[in-house]
């Protein structure tokens, strides 16, 4: 049993470190990393990058957020269809 232990910590920290690289949460990668060993790095791996993701500004506040984000986050506004999307370079 500890070594099952060792092993899902290691998976744990390879995912959420990957899954930080690519944009994401950390601690919600670790715990599918931990969970699903192998098959969590792996996920990890796979996943897109969320830092290449299209952007838009919201309609109400200005504040700069994901294409996907239906409501903003800091003002609760509705978002409609963006006029113009706001790419990072990288």
């Amino acid at each position: 049993m500890p070594q099952y232990l060792v092993i899902a910590f290691f998976f744990g920290l390879s995912a959420g470190v990957i899954g930080k690289i690519k944009g994401s949460s950390f601690f919600i990668w670790f715990l599918v990393g931990a969970v699903l060993p192998l098959l969590g790095t792996l996920a990890a791996l796979f996943y897109r990058y969320e830092r290449n993701e299209p952007r838009r500004e919201c309609d109400e506040c200005g504040r700069i957020m994901p294409m996907t984000d239906q409501v903003c986050r800091r003002c609760g506004a509705d978002q409609g269809l963006p006029e113009r999307l706001l790419v990072r370079p990288g």
